[in-house]
């Protein structure tokens, strides 16, 4: 079975996803949608992703409440600086040295920076532990990597060791 379905959950959720875009039960549709998901399981096998073990619930939701909040307030700094378009806002790149290396934890900590409006990952070296990070609106780089480091980091260090 597991040749078959290298990865349920992902295959069920792929699925799910395939149904409710198309919106019908119709034979057709569920049978490219199962092909679909069938396809993106083994795709994900081959990829041979490492296995993590979470643990830490409590900062999970700590985590995510902490990105929550975060996000919304990163949407209405970025309306503020779109609408009011002031001089002294600079957008700029900084470099954050991180501690983390486990694959997952950055992959978590990638999607979390990507998805707060006003930053983008664009590179990590993973010799050296540099992030390359572009800030919208960098006003002190210290600032930034304190926030990375306290509010990201810390956590996904409890949760991913």
């Amino acid at each position: 079975m597991r040749v078959l379905l290298p990865h349920p959950l992902l295959s069920a959720g792929l699925l799910v996803m395939w149904l409710l875009m198309n919106q019908t039960l119709q034979p057709g549709p569920a049978l490219v949608g199962a092909l679909v998901a069938l396809l993106g399981g083994w795709a994900l096998a081959l990829l041979r992703p490492g296995r993590s073990r979470l643990r830490r619930p409590g900062t999970i939701l700590r985590l995510a409440g902490q990105v929550a909040v975060d996000v919304v307030r990163s949407n209405i700094g970025v309306a503020k600086v779109i609408l009011l378009r002031r001089p002294d806002r600079r957008s700029g790149f900084i470099r954050v040295r991180l501690t983390l290396r486990d694959p997952q934890a950055l992959a978590v900590l990638a999607v979390i920076l990507t998805a707060t409006p006003g930053t983008a990952w664009l590179e990590f070296d993973a010799g050296e532990g540099w992030l390359l990070l572009h800030v919208l609106d960098l006003i002190d780089e210290a600032d930034w990597t304190r926030i990375i480091r306290d509010h990201y980091e810390r956590p996904l260090l409890e949760i991913f060791r």
